[in-house]
C-alpha cells in the first residue's frame, strides 16, 4: 500500500498501522494525530486534551462541570504515552516530579469534536425547513391533549416543529387564561417583563404599546429593545367581539434572509453587520433599550459557523440611526427597504384567522409575527419564554426520545448524563 504510506508518512503512520479496525494515533510535535481511516483524520494540541480529560479529579461526574486547573498546565506539556484502544484513546501524561496523570477519550466524542479539521457531520437534530405562503396547506400542529400528556411525547413533537419551522399551532385548548398559562408551562417558566408575567390585553392603551391598540402590525419580531430579547411566543385569541379584522400575520425570516442573501447579497451583507437601536419608552416607569445601547443587526449569525441564527427587526421600535456610518446611510436605507419588499411579498406572507381554541406558538427569533387592523373587542393572552429554557426543554426531550441519541452514553451505576455527552 505505498500510496498511503507516501500520504500520511508526515503523520507518522506507516503502512502496517492499516491492518486494524482502530483509529491510530500517535504524537507529532505540538498535537496528536488520531487517523480515524486513510482518508480522514483529526489532530488535537497536547494542551487541549488534557484541558479535557474527564476523570474525576478533572471534571466533577456529578455537577458536570470542570475541576482541572487549566492554568496549571505547562504551555509546552507533551505526553508520555499515547495508546488506542477499542474503547477510546489513552494517554499517560507527566504531572509533578514523578507522578502520572492518566487519561481517557472515548472515540466517539473526539471526533465529534474535532476541530482540525472541523467535524461537517450533519445533524438532523438541527435540520431548518424553510416556507413561504404555501404553508398554509399543511401548516405544523399539535393537539392540546398531546401536548399535557405526562409522557412529554407531545411536547417534544411540538418544539421538534417549532425548531424545525418556527412556529407551531395547538389546537383544542379550552378558551381560558388558565389552560393557556398551563400548556406555557409545559415547556418551561414563563419570563416575566414589563408586560406582566403570563398576559392578557385587550386594545385599551392600559399599556404604551401599539399592541393595545386596534392598529395592524406588520412583520416584526418582539423585544428587540430587550439585550436577550424572548424565544418563544405564544398567543390565544379567547374572544372577538362585536367586529371583524384582526388576522394573523406570519413571515419566516429566515427564508427572506435566503432570498436577500441569494438576490442581493451585498445588501444582506448590510442587515448582517449594521447595528440597529431600539426602545420601549411608552410608559415612564420603563424605559428599556439594549445593551450596548447601539444595538444589534437585523440579521446575528454564528460566529463560529456562519449560520443565520436570529432575526431582530421591528421599524416601529426602532431608535434614532446616528451611529451609521455617513458612507454606508443610502446603503443601508436601501438594504431595509429591500428587506421590507420581501417581508411583505405575497410568496412571503402567511395569514390565519385565529380563533378561540388554537395557540400559536412562535419562534421569536425566526418567525416575525404581525395583524392586520380590526373592529370590536379581541381578548387575547399568551406568555414569553426564555430561548435558553426552550433550547434546553428541547435538548433533553431528544436525548429522551430521538432514536439517533440512543446510544448517547450515561453513567453505568445512575443511568444519569455522561460526561462524554456531546453537549457538555
Amino acid at each position: 500500500m505505498p500510496t498511503i504510506k507516501t500520504n500520511y508518512a508526515h503523520l507518522g503512520f506507516t503502512t502496517n498501522n492499516f491492518f486494524n479496525d482502530l483509529p491510530i494515533a500517535n504524537v507529532e510535535g505540538q498535537k496528536v494525530s488520531v487517523l480515524w481511516n486513510p482518508q480522514q483524520w483529526s489532530r488535537f494540541h497536547h494542551i487541549w486534551l488534557r484541558d479535557h480529560c474527564r476523570c474525576s479529579g478533572c471534571f466533577h461526574p456529578v455537577t458536570k462541570q470542570r475541576l482541572v486547573n487549566t492554568f496549571e498546565i505547562p504551555v509546552d506539556i507533551v505526553p508520555i504515552d499515547v495508546q488506542s484502544t477499542k474503547e477510546g484513546l489513552e494517554i499517560m501524561w507527566p504531572s509533578g516530579s514523578s507522578d502520572i496523570h492518566a487519561s481517557f477519550f472515548p472515540w466517539s466524542w473526539l471526533k465529534t469534536h474535532s476541530y482540525d479539521p472541523p467535524d461537517k457531520t450533519d445533524s438532523a437534530l438541527h435540520e431548518k425547513v424553510t416556507w413561504g405562503s404555501n404553508i398554509s396547506k399543511a401548516p405544523p400542529t399539535i393537539t392540546y391533549q398531546e401536548a399535557i400528556d405526562e409522557s412529554d411525547r407531545g411536547v417534544y413533537k411540538w418544539l421538534g416543529h417549532i425548531n424545525k419551522f418556527g412556529f407551531c399551532l395547538v389546537s383544542g385548548v379550552p378558551s381560558t387564561p388558565e389552560a393557556t398559562e398551563k400548556l406555557s408551562e409545559r415547556i418551561g417558566f414563563i419570563r416575566e417583563t414589563q408586560y406582566g408575567k403570563f398576559w392578557e390585553f385587550t386594545a385599551d392603551l392600559s399599556k404604551g404599546d401599539t399592541a393595545y391598540t386596534t392598529m395592524a402590525l406588520g412583520a416584526h419580531t418582539d423585544n428587540t429593545y430587550f439585550t436577550d430579547p424572548c424565544g418563544l411566543q405564544l398567543f390565544h385569541l379567547l374572544s372577538h367581539t362585536g367586529g371583524s379584522g384582526g388576522a394573523t400575520l406570519l413571515v419566516d425570516g429566515f427564508y427572506v434572509a435566503s432570498i436577500l442573501k441569494e438576490l442581493h447579497p451585498e445588501l444582506h451583507s448590510i442587515l448582517a453587520r449594521v447595528p440597529i437601536p431600539a426602545h420601549a419608552g411608552g410608559e415612564l416607569s420603563a424605559l428599556y433599550r439594549p445593551n450596548p445601547p447601539s444595538g444589534y443587526p437585523v440579521l446575528g449569525h454564528d460566529a463560529s459557523s456562519g449560520d443565520l441564527i436570529q432575526v431582530r427587526w421591528n421599524n416601529d421600535d426602532r431608535s434614532v440611526m446616528d451611529k451609521l456610518d455617513p458612507s454606508v446611510v443610502e446603503e443601508w436605507y436601501k438594504a431595509i427597504r429591500m428587506w421590507h419588499k420581501l417581508l411583505t411579498s405575497p410568496d412571503s406572507e402567511y395569514w390565519i384567522q385565529l380563533t378561540p381554541g388554537t395557540v400559536l406558538s412562535v419562534d421569536n427569533h425566526r418567525v416575525l409575527h404581525g395583524r392586520s387592523a380590526f373592529e370590536g373587542k379581541r381578548r387575547v393572552c399568551g406568555a414569553y419564554i426564555g430561548v435558553d429554557e426552550y433550547r434546553s426543554k428541547l435538548a433533553v426531550l431528544q436525548e429522551k426520545f430521538d432514536s439517533t441519541l440512543a446510544s448517547l452514553p450515561r453513567d453505568h451505576n445512575s443511568g444519569a448524563r455522561s460526561v462524554w455527552n456531546p453537549a457538555l
